[in-house]
């Protein structure tokens, strides 16, 4: 089991719970900028540890170089939250998702969709492969 999944489990609940409140207060149709924002003014009130867009080392064959990753939130160093706000969520979002996952070895990733009316039609959960299980 990879070392980080019981806090992410932990968290992703947390989190959910967290953009259920945002959903509830702003509806959708709004521009995904808005929710990122609203999302972590929401987990800073509920004083869940998260960041923003961060500087990750990158390796290459053996070429080291950092670049600003451009995922939307990172909850205490094991969970990422990408946000959309659009029709329908594509395969290429959840591809997206599981490369930034294995990048910074996050063993959960959120995708919430605050486009849907009922914000739990907009919840995708994914675990990098392998990090359930013993």
């Amino acid at each position: 089991m990879h070392p980080l999944y019981a806090k992410a489990h932990s968290w992703s609940a947390k989190v959910i719970g967290a953009a259920i409140e945002v959903h509830r207060e702003k509806g959708p149709g709004l521009l995904e900028s808005i929710y990122e924002k609203c999302l972590m003014r929401e987990l800073a009130l509920q004083q869940i540890p998260a960041v923003q867009q961060i500087a990750i080392p990158i390796e290459y064959k053996g070429f080291v170089f950092e670049e600003n990753l451009r995922f939307d939130i990172f909850v205490d160093q094991c969970l990422i939250i990408e946000i959309k706000a659009a029709e329908s969520v594509l395969p290429i979002h959840k591809a997206q998702l599981l490369s930034y996952m294995r990048l910074v070895n996050a063993p959960l990733g959120l995708l919430i969709n605050f486009h849907e009316l009922t914000l739990k039609d907009g919840l995708t959960r994914l675990i990098l492969p392998g990090a359930d299980r013993p």
